[in-house]
């Protein structure tokens, strides 16, 4: 008979727990048969043992099995995009209606803020109205019937993943890619997906710093998707700086109505968008091969498709009706804006992008603690990038708060966040390395 302690020992002696146990384990972690100090367990001998490969594609099945799994009888393919998290970082924004104006059903299911990086359902939440939890049901006819929603995972998805996911926060055991793995696409592969792609950071804002670090995660992610039944494929993107030039909730929002509307295909943005879309439409046969959706993705953001679907899916979650149209009006702006000027002309040689991601959690953009309140209003903007010359004149960012003692607060942090050289150093790429 199977039980909690067997599994355990198991882990600890370096054994891997067969399908069945993981399964059980999964359940029990879900339905409370598994008690707290037995998932901190757990948790711990995964972090120090690991799973190899196979357990880790059986827990990650597991997990999703222990809610409810979406179904769908559309007539297009069901596909999302992940991203490891960053600063700066609102691809999914662009990327789920563009996704949804070239044929496919986006059932993105997305998070909040965790650390120093930016969550998208608080960036959403800058939009007056737009509601992030819906029941499955709901879910499901939104992406019927518009293409897309973003929105959080109801208590049905993956509930093994939230209790591990509460565990491993209070028990050391957060970098573990075994853990990682299982918990982003537990939840991910619960909806149903066909196929998916990844954006796994690296550099100084990411998660996984390291570039081999991030690369070791794009592939245990890449192989466990495939290995669970769904088409994988993974980019390594930059995050030695942030992906737009603004960091906030609101801010962030004006830099993807920006996306949007523009035209601009030239930003990196719009850039990334492009290969992410391309990648998951070539998957999902909307295109013949990733160049091919690239061009879909470009031509549905500069046609103004992606902008009315963006619009319509606001609406649809209790946003403002002309939001694509007033969003300039509709969006929260703080009472104070403040430059700061670094204290010699150079050029930004190199950026602390973590740093200026806690810049803007203690402006109150992000969570010190899980019930703090977010100021929708506060973060960065006119972030200067790597290469470019700042002086008295240009500065290295602007400071968007509640006030001036906030301004002066978080100034420094922000001002030491950039190292400037003489000469300017060439940017680095956008993306790294391609997993498929």
């Amino acid at each position: 008979m199977t039980d909690a302690r067997a599994i355990l020992a198991k882990l600890r002696d370096g054994d891997t727990p067969t399908e069945a146990e993981l399964f059980w384990f999964a359940e029990g972690l879900a339905t409370g048969a598994v008690s707290d100090a037995q998932a901190g367990a757990f948790a711990m001998a995964v972090c120090t043992r690991g799973l190899g490969p196979a357990g880790r594609v059986q827990l990650t099945r597991a997990m999703r099995e222990s809610g409810q799994v979406l179904k769908w009888d559309l007539d297009g393919p069901v596909l999302d995009k992940h991203s490891t998290g960053g600063v700066g970082d609102c691809v999914s924004l662009v990327l789920a209606p563009a996704l949804a104006a070239c044929g496919a059903y986006v059932p993105m299911i997305s998070g909040r803020g965790l650390g120093h990086t930016g969550g998208t359902l608080d960036k959403l939440e800058a939009i007056p109205g737009y509601r992030t939890q819906v029941s499955v049901e709901d879910l499901q006819d939104l992406v019927a019937d518009i293409g897309c929603a973003i929105v959080g995972a109801s208590g049905d998805i993956a509930p093994a993943d939230k209790r591990l996911y509460a565990v491993r926060d209070v028990t050391g055991t957060v970098e573990s890619i075994d853990l990682i793995t299982a918990s982003i696409l537990s939840k991910k592969l619960a909806a149903g997906l066909e196929a998916l792609v990844l954006d796994v950071k690296t550099g100084s804002g990411a998660f996984m710093a390291d570039p081999a670090d991030a690369l070791a995660l794009a592939q245990a992610l890449v192989d466990t998707a495939q290995g669970a039944g769904c088409m994988t494929t993974a980019l390594v993107t930059d995050m030695n700086q942030p992906l737009v030039p603004s960091a906030g909730n609101a801010l962030e929002v004006i830099e993807v109505m920006e996306a949007l509307t523009s035209g601009d295909l030239s930003t990196p943005l719009s850039r990334l968008t492009q290969a992410l879309g391309g990648e998951v439409l070539a998957l999902g046969g909307l295109a013949a091969d990733a160049a091919d959706g690239e061009g879909r993705i470009a031509r549905a953001l500069t046609s103004g498709e992606a902008a009315e679907v963006f619009g319509e899916m606001v609406a649809a979650l209790g946003g403002p009706g002309d939001f694509t149209d007033r969003w300039r009006d509709r969006l929260p702006a703080a009472r104070v804006m403040v430059d700061v000027h670094p204290g010699d002309a150079g050029h930004v040689g190199r950026i602390d992008t973590r740093a200026l991601g806690e810049a803007v959690v203690h402006l109150g953009g992000g969570r010190l603690r899980q019930d703090d309140r977010i100021d929708l209003a506060v973060g960065l903007t006119d972030i200067a990038r790597i290469g470019d010359r700042v002086d008295p004149q240009r500065p290295l960012a602007r400071i968007h708060c509640a006030s001036e003692e906030a301004a002066r607060a978080v100034a420094a942090q922000v001002r030491g966040a950039f190292t400037l050289v003489n000469d300017a150093p060439d940017a680095p790429p956008l993306i790294h390395e391609r997993i498929a």
